[in-house]
């Protein structure tokens, strides 16, 4: 049977994903923030991301709004059951944006402000692994509400997945780095993306490793036929994207390392929607459990289909516009 919540479904994977590659280098080039050896590669970073990081965070609205619209009953419990991460992550977000602007006008507190743009980016990473984390180890359901308590996002699975996500994060901002700096500051991120680049596998395995051992769903369906063929799969995709990853920084490539760990999160992202179908929020909301009537989803689905092409377009032209090395002596006003 045709289901327009499959179609939506697919929608805000895309608009997450969409979002997690594109602010995920950004957030991880805040994140590198005190690796800078001087205020002219200070500048320089963040001068990398200026022209599109608000831009990016244009999948987010997409991903939360249309989860609100089309799925109420999902957004229903997972407010609820993620309200302390998802705040926090949204106030990073607002007091490093706001550093985007006021540390070029000031020179008293622009210590104050780069400490809000690290911040801001660490504590905004931290929050969206921990909330990911919460999501993916289960949120208790009851009668069509949430029945956990106030603390269920917080375990040591959830806080794994936060430390893999900054991690994670991390490499992306230092693969862009590379992409768009040239001299002392690429060569220094050529050499960290290569121990993040570690660092992000071995959380991506041991996460990989304790997923299948959270839900009994999980594991029959990595670990029994005809999903088990995914458990070879994916692990062999993961091997070939590290494979360039570290081809491209050890033959000091440019834009292959940034190719490369975008891959990685795909992979992840794909990993992690084969665990979850068809639940939108597990182990108990499906999809079509969740979504809003079908004539609420036709009626939103036609806006969508022109909105999305629009935005995908003004986001590539934004990014072709920008394209090339950056400037160190040109600045963000």
């Amino acid at each position: 049977m045709f289901e327009l919540s499959f179609i939506w479904a697919g929608i805000i994977a895309f608009a997450v994903l969409t979002y997690v590659i594109l602010d995920g280098f950004d957030l991880g080039v805040g994140i590198l923030f005190p690796f800078a050896e001087s205020e002219r590669e200070k500048a320089t970073m963040m001068n990398s991301i200026a022209p599109i990081w608000d831009g990016n965070e244009t999948w987010l609205v997409m991903g939360g709004g249309g989860l609100f619209a089309v799925f109420p009953l999902a957004y229903a419990v997972v407010m609820p059951a993620l309200y302390m991460p998802i705040t926090l992550m949204l106030l990073a977000l607002i007091f490093r944006g706001v550093a985007f602007e006021y540390r070029w006008r000031t020179k008293r507190w622009k210590s104050v402000w780069d400490v809000a743009f690290c911040g801001g980016s660490l504590l905004a990473a931290f929050m969206q692994g921990i909330a990911l984390g919460a999501l993916v180890q289960g949120i208790e359901v009851a009668d069509r509400a949430y029945a956990g308590g106030w603390w269920d996002w917080l375990g040591p699975f959830s806080v794994l997945t936060g430390l893999a996500v900054v991690v994670g994060y991390a490499l992306l901002g230092a693969t862009w780095l590379i992409l768009k700096t040239e001299g002392d500051l690429q060569r220094r991120m050529q050499g960290l993306a290569w121990w993040l680049a570690v660092g992000t596998l071995g959380f991506v395995g041991l996460v990989s490793l304790l997923t299948p051992f959270l839900n009994p769903e999980y594991f029959d369906r990595w670990l029994n036929l005809p999903g088990s063929l995914l458990s070879v799969v994916m692990p062999v995709a993961v091997l070939g994207t590290a494979w360039a990853l570290f081809t491209g920084l050890n033959d000091g490539k440019d834009a292959q390392p940034f190719l490369a760990s975008l891959g990685l999160f795909v992979l992840c992202f794909v990993g992690i929607g084969i665990s979850f179908y068809p639940h939108i929020v597990p182990p108990g909301l499906t999809i079509v459990d969740a979504a809003a009537p079908d004539e609420s989803l036709l009626f939103a689905l036609v806006g969508t289909v022109v909105l999305v092409p629009m935005i995908l377009g003004y986001t590539a032209y934004a990014y072709w516009v920008f394209r090339g090395k950056v400037d160190p002596e040109e600045g963000y006003h």
